[in-house]
């Protein structure tokens, strides 16, 4: 019994400790090798994160910004975009394309459509990194909703309509409220694919844009760790938040 305890301890430990050292690294101003623990522990860092140059809490916003307007954006045309899919004969050529995106790296992907970008000025701009970044997450909200929309929730469409209901009216009053898991969960999904993109944010923002992610390695090119400790706690806040809505919301209602 004793033994099982300290294994589970153990496992807990090994989890937590990532998340632990950058925390304590993110209050730390001098912490050296062979020092097991800092050598000065201070609420500096996190008292000038508004103040700090650039502004981090300013890059912790923007990204939020971006990746709300990409997941919802994604979500809803995705969801719109996988029932006109699913009804079709060419559905699985389409999946098969969706699929593209994937197969590059965001920096060649990025890169293959730059002029296009540079072309409708929609370079070093937020519209532009969010447009960018949809062109990935859309291809992915299609493949989780192609494979939503079966036969029992079509039939549900059809009975609205053949009870004298709009189109509208079956979106809103039936389609949308029986769908609102999948919905979370792919907008769940798509909000974590932009929240952590770098590479594509990176060439389409042309270093105008500073989302949380590209702050972070900044700081790790500069060798300035503890603030780059600091972003990387600012990073983990909304996937956390994220994970433990889905357990207590989401995955709990449909288990």
């Amino acid at each position: 019994m004793i033994t099982k305890k300290l294994i589970k301890s153990l496992g807990i430990l090994l989890i937590l400790f990532p998340f632990l050292f950058l925390l304590g690294l993110s209050f730390s101003t001098n912490w050296r090798f062979p020092s097991i623990l800092p050598l000065e522990i201070t609420p500096d860092n996190w008292l000038g994160l508004f103040s700090f140059s650039g502004n981090l809490f300013e890059s912790f916003i923007l990204s939020i910004v971006i990746s709300v307007s990409v997941g919802l954006l994604s979500t809803f045309t995705g969801f719109l975009a996988g029932k006109y899919i699913s009804e079709t004969i060419i559905r699985e050529k389409i999946i098969f394309l969706s699929y593209l995106p994937y197969t590059l790296s965001p920096v060649l992907y990025a890169a293959s459509i730059y002029y296009y970008f540079v072309y409708f000025n929609l370079t070093g701009n937020i519209i532009g990194v969010i447009v960018g970044q949809i062109l990935i997450t859309f291809p992915f909200s299609i493949i989780l909703f192609t494979g939503y929309w079966n036969s029992s929730i079509k039939n549900l469409e059809n009975l609205v309509l053949t009870l004298g209901g709009t189109k509208l009216q079956s979106y809103l009053k039936v389609l949308i409220p029986i769908s609102k898991r999948m919905l979370l969960i792919v907008f769940f999904q798509t909000f974590i694919i932009s929240w952590f993109e770098y590479g594509l944010t990176t060439i389409i923002g042309v270093g105008k844009i500073q989302t949380l992610t590209i702050r972070v390695y900044q700081f790790i090119n500069e060798a300035n760790y503890y603030y780059a400790a600091l972003s990387s706690c600012l990073l983990i806040i909304p996937p956390a938040f994220l994970l433990w809505f889905n357990k207590k919301y989401v995955f709990r209602k449909i288990i």
